[in-house]
């Protein structure tokens, strides 16, 4: 006897159907259903809307989609299906389903069911619109939005309401999300916001609070944990996730059906409210408990919004982990908590559903970023399981870049032995599909590095990068070139260490890892295997200033030494003046180059990460371009510092550096357009047509702006 195939979703669907209307689908309706993937559960809900004979629930996660659907016979009975084919007694049903829905046969995917009034009201109700920000102008190519997704899947695992996604990334205006929310009535709508993005979200804050009967809004993401207070003292209206968002969100769900009050509700701040719109006297502020990251189980995305970000050229993102081991200086930690990771097991369906949509997209390079602080992590099972999970994405079909410290490289805390292990486990990540590696280096000074509490040391940072480039481990690196408390020595040594040649070596495959871990320390050895490319050329951003975040211990520093002025909330941070302020004039000049050519370089390293082999490596070679007119500057810079006095001078002598400053602008530019001009022209005729038209279109834009003006762009998480 033949084996059966196995049912696909779309089958468990279409018999799913055919048992709520008692027949077979029409054969021209299941066609049009096939054609429509479990990753759009939205466009799924709206072509069942017209085949289905009553109201009906399209919920839960993308693992485990649920179909409840009232029966043609009606009188309280329902077919419950559980997509996945699992049975429906392998779920864990949220409590508020006891007694409210109640399935006749468990032990299968496929049962009758009987779901009371008041259980239909919960599953259409409430509507969640879950919005993310975004301005185009400063970042060209979008991201998959994860933070809106996992809220999604948050929200559909409690089989509450009803979901929808909207992310500006996508073409999307303020005006279309105003637009939905008149149209569907969302009871909740989402915003996630993250720096540069105060304006956006204040802007759609305004309208939403503003409506006759406006939903409840909640507020997350980076930008919005930095400025709580001043986003509750001006909205108390709103709420803000103060953490991860999903238990928040998870919960007000929960508080819409009077299930929990708002002090109940995990990671909340809020201006304490009476249900039903009454306001506190004298703002009071509350906060509940933020549910920690080792305590969050599954932070794994919906994919709604995948099939778009490809076809607007945009990249996959996923997380492996949340948080990080060390509490920098400059980070502040709250909303972001120590690390916790997730075993390399947990990825395999959410493997497998993106690359069904990789399938559909197949000019996209098969490359996930994983968005993780730090991908390794500490512990005894850290190598272990940083092995399972390169190893996992590998079969999967996939490389994959990610994030860590550099002390998962070179700890002097640790013997020859350890070094030796954590050397043959980068090999094994090279050889299992890491494409790069972000490491946030930060600084080749001692006395800087103490106080962004990095706890690595210059030396440690340079064995690190010669050990890395020796395995063959491609790598990007942060340096903050600038910060308000340091002195002209260090801005010195900071430009000494970014031009040192002897860090970058050649990848050594023919050399054990044993050679390589002791060649790094001989100095014979690293002159022998040096490529002689300064480090500066592996810098992922050059002449990036520290930016004082609010709420940060390298923050209070500043404040302390009467160096602090006004809060900025478009960025979450507070101004600040430089303890020398000839650093601060060079600074105030660095952030206007990095502006004027940062939409640029921002599309070159997306194209990076959407590109394979040798294409992606001529746009690379491209930005070596731009990194190269940017030492330039600091040069011209450093130049130009040594002929001024430190001491505090008249505004003709601030005139006077401005000038010189502006002058050394202009002469770098200058300089940059024409090498550009060329390499540009050669590089097109080298890309896929539609990167070709879109560096293009950025590359005219670059050219034709006129003057060096102040954008406040940022890259989160050097992504």
């Amino acid at each position: 006897m033949p084996t059966l195939a196995p049912l696909t979703t779309h089958s468990r669907l279409l018999d799913a159907m055919s048992h709520v209307l008692g027949d077979q689908v029409d054969p021209r309706a299941a066609d049009d259903l096939r054609r429509i993937p479990l990753t759009d559960p939205v466009a799924l809900s709206a072509a069942l809307t017209a085949l289905l004979p009553g109201p009906f629930s399209l919920t839960g996660p993308l693992d485990r989609r649920l179909l409840l659907a009232e029966r043609a016979s009606g009188r309280g009975w329902w077919t419950a299906a559980d997509l996945s084919g699992h049975p429906h007694a392998s779920r864990s049903w949220p409590a508020w389903t006891a007694g409210r829905i109640t399935v006749g046969n468990t032990s299968e995917w496929l049962s009758t069911a009987h779901v009371t009034r008041e259980a239909v009201d919960r599953l259409l109700r409430p509507r969640v619109l879950l919005t993310a920000l975004y301005h185009p102008e400063w970042f060209p190519l979008p991201r998959f939005p994860l933070a809106i997704s996992d809220l999604a899947r948050a929200a559909r695992s409690t089989l509450l309401g009803q979901v929808r996604l909207m992310d500006m990334q996508l073409g999307v205006t303020i005006e279309n999300i105003l637009t939905a929310v008149d149209t569907w009535q969302p009871d909740i709508v989402g915003i996630s916001a993250t720096f540069g993005q105060h304006d956006l979200m204040t802007s759609l804050l305004e309208e939403l609070l503003s409506l006759p009967a406006p939903p409840l809004v909640l507020a997350g993401g980076s930008l919005t944990a930095r400025n709580e207070q001043l986003l509750l003292d001006r909205h108390p209206q709103l709420l803000v996730a103060r953490g991860a968002g999903e238990p928040t969100l998870a919960d007000i769900m929960s508080y819409v059906h009077e299930d929990l009050d708002l002090s109940q509700v995990r990671g909340l701040g809020y201006v304490g409210a009476a249900r039903g719109g009454g306001l506190a006297i004298g703002r009071d502020h509350r906060r509940t408990a933020a549910v920690t990251n080792r305590a969050q189980s599954d932070f794994l995305p919906e994919l709604d919004l995948l099939d778009a970000t490809f076809e607007h050229k945009g990249v996959a993102q996923l997380e492996a982990s949340r948080g990080c081991t060390n509490s920098c200086s400059f980070c502040p930690r709250g909303h972001k908590g120590s690390w916790a990771g997730s075993s390399a097991d947990a990825l395999g369906w959410i493997l497998k559903e993106m690359g069904r949509v990789f399938d559909r997209h197949p000019g996209v390079s098969r490359t996930l970023y994983l968005v993780d602080e730090e991908v390794i992590g500490a512990g005894p099972d850290a190598v272990p399981r940083v092995l399972d999970l390169a190893t996992t994405l590998h079969a999967a079909g996939f490389q994959w870049e990610s994030s860590c410290r550099v002390n998962q490289v070179v700890d002097p805390e640790h013997d020859r032995t350890w070094h030796v292990e954590r050397a043959r486990m980068w090999r094994q990540l090279v050889a299992h599909g890491l494409r790069r590696m972000l490491f946030g280096v930060e600084s080749g000074v001692a006395s800087v590095l103490v106080r962004f509490n990095k706890e690595t040391t210059a030396t440690q940072n340079a064995l690190a990068i010669r050990t890395l480039s020796a395995l063959g481990v491609p790598t990007r690196f942060i340096y903050i070139t600038f910060d308000p408390l340091m002195d002209l020595g260090e801005l010195r040594a900071t430009h000494a260490f970014q031009a040192r040649t002897d860090l970058l070596l050649r990848p050594l495959p023919h050399l054990s890892v044993e050679d390589i871990v002791d060649g790094v320390h001989d100095d014979r050895f690293v002159a022998r295997h040096s490529t002689g490319q300064p480090l500066h050329t592996a810098i992922s951003y050059l002449l990036v200033s520290m930016e004082c975040l609010l709420g940060a211990a390298y923050t209070r520093r500043v404040q302390a030494a009467g160096l602090a002025r006004a809060v900025r909330p478009s960025m979450g941070r507070v101004d600040a003046e430089f303890a020398d302020w000839r650093i601060g004039r060079c600074s105030h000049h660095a952030q206007l180059w990095v502006d004027r050519h940062f939409a640029l370089d921002y599309t070159l390293k997306s194209l990076e990460k959407i590109l394979d082999e040798t294409e992606r490596h001529l746009v690379r070679t491209t930005r070596v371009i731009v990194k190269g007119a940017a030492f330039a500057l600091l040069t011209d810079m450093l130049d130009l510092l040594a002929r001024m006095p430190s001491r505090s001078l008249p505004s003709r002598d601030v005139e006077h550096l401005d000038r010189a400053l502006r002058t050394a602008l202009d002469h770098q530019h200058a300089r940059l357009t024409d090498a550009m001009a060329n390499t540009i022209n050669t590089l097109l005729t080298q890309l896929p047509a539609d990167a070709s038209a879109l560096l293009h279109r950025e590359h005219r834009r670059w050219e034709q702006a006129q003057d060096w003006q102040l954008i406040n762009a940022a890259d989160p998480c050097g992504t």
